[in-house]
């Protein structure tokens, strides 16, 4: 009995593993621009009704600015910056995903320094965000930022990329249970694979902040601001003093290493832009 059980987790296991790597095989596709490699099994019509709804809630629950000519410069800036991402997807066969997003900006009244973006095009800044952008430009560079993320479809990667852990953690905890006779060396075994699976997560967070600030870059271009302005929001991030963490063990990039990418990146992104500018007649 013991080996049939054996030979029955065994083969739940490979299953297991068997169904992973079928994901991630028959899941990958590139982002464009940047052409790095991403794995997403989750539908835009899995995810986009709920973030929706969710966006609708946020702002039915919070205050709105009253201040009518940072509001209209805050919409001005991401009606231009998503028009010329629509743009470049209808000129790059990406018609049906042009279709899918619902573009919309609010400027919320609340100091936390904070600005994002959910799936499907909808972007909230706060207030107190607004003396780090300091000018339209440096807003320019916040929006492109968070337009991009909607753009690489980074929260439908991070879910995908949620459930494979999850998946990974139930053969874990199957393997562990039938292949390590040790209490001790299974807990050391679990707790590993925990330890390991969140710092590959924060990895995996700070390569789509990098990939947002990079097509950010291309999209404030595209859209006729000034792309050096990106690296010195970040510089005047920087200023706000405090004590992050370490970054491999923070979610986002440190400043510094922001500023250096954005700066190093700007004359590509030049060339993106013009490339752009050029393919579409503008």
């Amino acid at each position: 009995m013991k080996k049939r059980k054996r030979l029955q987790v065994g083969f739940t296991t490979k299953i297991i593993a068997l169904a992973l790597i079928s994901l991630m095989m028959y899941s990958c596709s590139t982002v464009p621009i940047t052409g790095r490699k991403r794995m997403n099994f989750v539908s835009d019509a899995q995810v986009l009704p709920t973030s929706f709804a969710q966006y609708s809630g946020f702002l039915a629950e919070n205050k709105l600015s009253n201040d009518a000519a940072k509001t209209k410069q805050l919409k001005d800036v991401g009606a231009r910056i998503s028009k010329a991402v629509e743009r470049f997807m209808r000129a790059n066969d990406m018609v049906s995903e042009a279709n899918s997003y619902r573009w919309e900006f609010n400027l919320i009244e609340d100091k936390t320094v904070n600005a994002w973006c959910m799936p499907g095009g909808k972007v909230v800044f706060y207030t107190g965000i607004l003396p780090i952008a300091k000018n339209v430009d440096g807003i320019a560079a916040i929006m492109g930022h968070e337009v991009a993320h909607a753009f690489a479809k980074h929260g439908q990667e991070r879910m995908s990329q949620s459930t494979i852990t999850q998946v990974g953690g139930m053969a874990a905890q199957i393997y562990t249970g039938t292949s390590i006779k040790d209490p001790k060396k299974a807990a050391m075994f679990n707790m590993l694979y925990g330890v390991g699976s969140q710092l590959g997560t924060l990895k995996f967070s700070r390569i789509h902040e990098t990939e947002a600030d990079r097509l950010g870059l291309v999209f404030m271009l595209m859209a006729g601001y000034n792309g050096e302005e990106a690296a010195e929001v970040w510089v005047r991030m920087s200023q706000r003093g405090g004590q992050a963490p370490p970054e491999f063990l923070s979610t986002h990039p440190s400043n510094q290493s922001r500023i250096a990418d954005l700066k190093a990146y700007l004359p590509e992104a030049r060339i993106h832009a013009k490339k752009f500018n050029a393919q579409v007649g503008k």
